[in-house]
């Protein structure tokens, strides 16, 4: 069996601001091919953790080391001003130099290359996810992730968005760190569970955690 990549290990990492540690003592790895969840109720950390992960927070304690080359990020809220008149492919366009084979791949790859000249205003919470699914996967991370990915979708919306991430990490061999607190639809699509509550409550294969 070939050794996978690894693209992200944290070392007992911990952020403090404000006189209080966010998270402390976080340990785990992500390895290519492989989908970790990170679980916990609001304000666990799980966010804080991400944002680690993708040198957005700096470190107060421990360690992140990485190797992924490219990490790509669909953040939980998106801030877009609905009225404006603007398409998918535009969309797609706005932050990344992308090209038309580009844009088309990505978006055939989550199932949504027909809504290519649709306006994002008109999209449904389950296309508008897919959208920033294929926006985010464009350019072949090494490394995805996603919080709260089928936040607005409904629950059979969620079970695809779900086989979709797991599909996604087999076609293009990149490790996803996934942040949900919905953990039976969750574990039909993870390798590994990370739980969290400010520090790791417990860690393992979906079946042990």
């Amino acid at each position: 069996m070939e050794q996978k990549k690894l693209l992200v290990k944290l070392e007992n990492a911990g952020v403090h601001r404000s006189s209080k540690w966010l998270v402390r003592g976080i340990s785990f790895e992500i390895n290519q091919g492989q989908i970790v969840t990170l679980i916990g109720p609001n304000g666990s950390g799980k966010t804080t953790t991400a944002k680690m992960i993708l040198n957005i927070l700096n470190t107060d304690e421990g360690l992140v080391k990485g190797n992924a080359n490219k990490m790509a990020y669909v953040p939980q809220k998106i801030s877009i001003d609905w009225t404006m008149p603007l398409r998918v492919i535009d969309f797609m366009k706005l932050t990344s130099n992308l090209n038309n084979n580009q844009v088309n791949e990505s978006l055939t790859m989550t199932g949504v290359d027909k809504l290519l000249y649709n306006q994002i205003h008109s999209l449904s919470g389950g296309e508008f996810q897919r959208v920033l699914i294929a926006r985010a996967i464009a350019k072949k991370p090494d490394l995805l992730v996603l919080d709260e990915p089928v936040q607005g979708v409904d629950f059979k919306g969620e079970i695809s968005l779900y086989e979709l991430i797991k599909e996604i990490s087999e076609k293009i061999h990149c490790g996803i760190l996934l942040i949900s607190h919905d953990l039976h639809v969750v574990m039909s699509s993870t390798d590994y569970v990370v739980c969290l509550n400010g520090h790791v409550c417990c860690s393992g294969t979906p079946q042990s955690v």
